[in-house]
């Protein structure tokens, strides 16, 4: 089976993803900056808001629109209301990072199986896989700003730029910059070009280097058309919006300067291995091509200081890091393979066992959580969940076996294994957990009476109700319908506002609705009251 992955790389990676998590992914509920994005991509079908985009009916400019206008795509083939759907996007641009991966690794000399291995960890890297619904533009970006850095790494390399590898670079910068702005340019692409000239030194005479700048201009510019446009068409909301956004950069989420010293623990799986890579004096001697070791380490640092020195700062932000890290990662991976046989001291084999004893002691009693699941382990799910069981003590035996007789690939595929058994099988099991009060606002979409909301409604539940949902605050007051009757949508019970309206209407409360799938994590912006407003 080994054999047959090292056969096929590209084909591997994108399988292992699509199975991973290609039919199941819809399990988990939709974010707010997915809902975000989804909510736009309706718009642009309903309402052919392609170029200056919209949520809710309101201008969204705080992101470019070309990941919406894919999940526009998506959305228009297979529907708004499949989040299924909708995610393959994402999905698919999660894959074209291990894929690139495995491109820039063999750019970097290392061996086929070495370079799938280094694609594989990332992959199955925690907030990689996190980022594709926690912010579905983030993947985008850095998905098409590492298309570009593997035609950079070549037209570095090789000090020429031929035609279609300087055409690949101007388009991925461009579909970059015209994913997320200059996000990209500057945690992956910034640090890249200075690990490069440290590691391996440029190549070539100062009229490549000009072209180099050229192209890289050339594709900022193209990606920023769209910025100049809305600039131009709508300037006063434009500028409202791009001071905002501006002006978070150094006054919300302000972190400390050390607070992403920890991300390595964002590989997930590959803590462990993350944090021994990064020991330069131990691994050097020990890696097959110490300039790409170099390379890929600098890479790593260098994206988390330039990280570091913005005063805004969230978790997400790091998953660019993670790009390099699984490369970092995967020398020492390559390393274990090739040598852990000949190891005997304990505190070069004590991390191995540790790493993946612990994976093969999770799989091993994973169907302990059946105490939790109690009730809902009846019918089908009942079989689904003895099945995932049964798949993952088999592979916990099998890794315990292969750990016994030092065959680390092996527990590395088995690792992989683990992964893709928790997507395909397990992750199903997220649903089961919703909460007694759970009542999506989709059961009013096929209802004639109108909503209106007052006050702020989040995303999700827009998203979840399927249409726009307009306010009746407005900057002149507050809008009354012409309808004679009419629902509204609140955060809060009797509402101030209603006073206003007792005189006009009578008020009914009907329900709340709450779209908290599970109680461990309450978000009160997820729950609204409707009420039930008649003409008197």
């Amino acid at each position: 089976m080994i054999k047959q992955i090292e056969k096929y790389p590209v084909l591997s990676l994108l399988l292992f993803v699509i199975t991973m998590l290609g039919f199941t992914i819809d399990a988990i509920p939709v974010s707010i900056m997915e809902a975000r994005n989804f909510i736009s991509a309706r718009e642009m079908l309903t309402d052919n808001h392609w170029i200056l985009t919209t949520m809710n009916g309101d201008a969204r400019y705080e992101k470019p629109p070309l990941p919406t206008w894919i999940t526009a795509g998506f959305g228009y083939l297979f529907g708004m209301g499949s989040v299924l759907a909708l995610r393959w996007p994402a999905l698919l641009f999660l894959a074209s990072i291990g894929i690139s991966i495995y491109y820039l690794s063999k750019a970097l000399e290392l061996p086929k199986a070495h370079s799938l291995i280094n694609g594989f960890i990332a992959l199955t890297s925690f907030y990689i896989i996190g980022i594709t619904i926690e912010a579905t533009w983030d993947i985008y970006t850095h998905g098409f700003m590492l298309m570009a850095l593997v035609q950079l790494f070549f037209l570095f390399k090789k000090g020429k730029t031929p035609l279609i590898r300087s055409l690949l670079f101007v388009v991925f910068i461009a579909a970059s910059v015209l994913s997320k702005g200059p996000v990209s340019l500057y945690v992956l692409f910034l640090p890249f070009v200075i690990a490069y000239g440290i590691a391996f030194k440029f190549k070539g005479n100062l009229l490549h280097f000009l072209k180099l700048i050229s192209l890289l201009v050339f594709g900022i510019t193209l990606g920023s058309w769209w910025y100049l446009y809305v600039r131009t068409a709508d300037p006063a909301t434009f500028m409202a919006i791009a001071e905002r956004e501006t002006s978070n950069w150094h006054s919300y989420n302000v972190r400390p300067f050390y607070y992403y010293w920890s991300f390595f623990v964002q590989s997930g799986i590959w803590t462990v291995p993350a944090l021994i890579s990064l020991c330069y004096p131990y691994l050097k001697t020990r890696v097959t091509n110490l300039k790409a070791y170099r390379f890929s380490l600098l890479w790593t640092l260098i994206a988390v200081i330039l990280l570091s020195l913005i005063p805004e700062k969230k978790s997400r932000y790091l998953m660019p890091v993670l790009i390099p890290l699984a490369i970092n990662i995967g020398f020492y991976v390559n390393y274990i393979i090739r040598e852990f046989k000949n190891l005997s001291a304990k505190k070069e084999t004590f991390p191995v066992y540790f790493q993946f004893g612990l994976i093969g002691l999770i799989a091993l009693f994973f169907w302990c959580i059946g105490f939790s699941l109690g009730p809902f382990l009846t019918g089908v799910v009942l079989l689904r969940f003895i099945l995932i069981s049964a798949v993952l003590l088999l592979i916990g035996f099998l890794i315990f076996k292969t750990l016994k007789h030092k065959n680390i690939k092996a527990t590395f595929y088995l690792t992989l294994s683990f992964m893709l058994s928790i997507g395909f099988l397990a992750l199903p099991f997220a649903q089961l957990q919703g909460q007694p009060s759970y009542l999506p606002l989709s059961q009013l979409s096929n209802d004639t009476i109108p909503l209106y909301s007052l006050g702020s409604v989040s995303p999700e539940a827009i998203y979840n109700y399927g249409e726009k949902i307009p306010s009746l605050k407005t900057e002149e007051g507050l809008m009354i319908p012409s309808e004679k009757t009419f629902r509204v949508l609140t955060s809060s019970l009797n509402p101030e506002a209603f006073k206003e309206l007792n005189s006009l209407f009578t008020i009914e409360f009907k329900d709340s609705y709450d779209l908290n799938f599970s109680s461990n994590n309450h978000r009160a912006r997820l729950v609204n009251h409707m009420y039930l407003l008649t003409r008197k």
